[in-house]
């Protein structure tokens, strides 16, 4: 048997963590065990369903690196079959018109909560002659589920779960406009997709009750279940946004990587021993349903970060300068282009380069990069933060101003001559090192804080450097 297995996400919004993490399983299982990973797009909701919300599910999967192996399969495309399938159930006495109107409806769930029973659907036109119709209802179609008994589900993940055929009322299965409900459409589309293996959020437990009642009903063999535990926030309370729980494409544009982000989505849930770390193909080789959890899993926006920082200090320095550049250009839209707002020479790129084997220890996000590597590409005068504006008061443009003259007549401009030569300088003039390399500091980068003041120097190289030592010294 090939395994498939699908997400099926509706495109009512954007998508989130939930249903990365779902998509996520879902493709970790079909490619370890060599089969076919598919997307479906649930668009039968046409009112709520948008094509930015399609395009942004694309682009979220994309972006993790999620590729799907056939065509995406809209279900909206599919209402011929729903329909086809309705009829069939319809002439073999598995299926009934039902002419309750939705005034009954709500009248029969009131007096169900008064009486402190479930207020699922009563059952009044099950086996009702279709002569009492009333005039001008038209029907909807609901399903002749079982009544007696048990619906068994051998759930991959949660084990044996059982729910009373007294549990699960008459669904609807086409709508009295003639479209098919999520459980209709669902089946169906499993079957025809040939789906082996569902792997979805806990939330959907009930309608695999009620989906593997109606693959029986349609003489077809169900998939295998596999329900994940929700996502809590870090206090164990529904996720929501004041987690940090955002959607995907907002998590790339502050800078997160698809490889920490796939890092960090696979350990909400699943775990191998105490490995934090995997790569692709790691989860590939170790992934199995058996390993995940069956507790909500924590959603941690510190955690994410620190995975994310080990992914941007593992990556490669040519990469990162590629990944933070349009950062450090600024993007403004311009119809459907992007133009940067400022064009950044070759040599100053160059210089990010140079600088980021230090530059990516500090950062855990490529915004915090592309801001600590800012000062690289800016041009003279360079803007000074707060804090490196009162490092320049004092003395300190004096001393910058004496400092100039050795600075000038090195011969070799190296990391090491020039911490000599400051060294040098402090030593001479009776000062901690620090006295002089702060203000140093924050002439050559606007901040307070920095990579290390002699590997800037040399990455700036002697003409740029001297030229913003000579403007913070003027500020005298």
């Amino acid at each position: 048997m090939t395994v498939v297995t699908r997400f099926a996400p509706s495109p009512t919004g954007m998508l989130h963590i939930g249903g990365a993490r779902t998509a996520l399983f879902n493709w970790l299982f079909s490619r370890h065990h060599g089969g076919e990973f598919l997307l479906r797009v649930e668009d039968t909701d046409r009112e709520r369903s948008t094509p930015e919300a399609v395009d942004a599910i694309f682009e979220g999967l994309d972006w993790l690196g999620l590729e799907r192996d056939r065509e995406p399969v809209y279900q909206s495309h599919n209402l011929a079959r729903h329909q086809e399938l309705v009829r069939q159930l319809l002439a073999e006495g598995k299926a009934y018109h039902c002419y309750t109107t939705p005034d009954e409806l709500a009248e029969m769930r009131d007096q169900a909560r008064a009486e402190g029973r479930p207020t699922g659907y009563d059952g009044r036109w099950r086996d009702r002659d279709p002569s009492d119709a009333p005039p001008g209802v038209t029907p909807a179609i609901r399903f002749k589920a079982p009544i007696e008994g048990q619906t068994i589900i051998d759930d991959q993940v949660l084990g044996e779960v059982r729910f009373d055929s007294a549990q699960l009322d008459d669904m609807i299965l086409l709508r009295s406009d003639g479209t098919p409900t999520y459980m209709l459409a669902v089946v169906a589309d499993d079957h025809d997709m040939g789906i082996t293996h569902v792997i979805r959020g806990v939330d959907h437990l009930t309608n695999a009750a009620r989906q593997i009642q109606l693959f029986r009903a349609l003489d077809w063999e169900a998939p295998e279940f596999a329900h994940i535990p929700l996502i809590h926030g870090s206090d164990g309370a529904k996720l929501s946004k004041r987690h940090g729980a955002l959607a995907v494409g907002a998590y790339r544009e502050q800078g997160f990587l698809p490889a920490a982000m796939r890092n960090f989505l696979v350990r909400l849930g699943w775990s191998h021993g105490d490995e934090e770390v995997f790569s692709k193909g790691q989860m590939i080789d170790l992934f199995g349903l058996g390993a995940v959890g069956k507790s909500p899993a924590r959603f941690d926006m510190d955690k994410l970060l620190n995975v994310n920082g080990h992914y941007i200090r593992q990556s490669d320095d040519k990469n990162l300068v590629i990944a933070i550049t349009p950062l450090l250009q600024g993007l403004e839209v311009l119809g459907f282009l992007k133009i940067p707002i400022i064009r950044i020479e070759s040599a100053k790129l160059a210089r990010v380069e140079g600088l980021m084997p230090e530059l990516k220890k500090r950062a855990r996000t490529l915004v915090e990069l592309a801001e600590n590597a800012r000062f690289l590409v800016t041009t003279r005068p360079i803007e000074m933060i707060p804090k490196a504006a009162k490092l320049l008061k004092g003395d300190a443009p004096g001393l910058l101003q004496e400092l100039l003259n050795p600075l000038k007549s090195l011969e070799n401009w190296s990391t090491e001559a020039l911490e000599a030569c400051v060294k040098q300088f402090a030593e001479a003039n009776d000062l901690k090192l620090g006295t002089i390399a702060q203000p140093l500091r924050a002439a050559l980068t606007g901040s307070n804080a920095s990579p290390g003041i002699f590997d800037v120097l040399a990455v700036l190289g002697r003409e740029e450097s001297l030229g913003r030592i000579a403007d913070a010294a003027s500020t005298a």
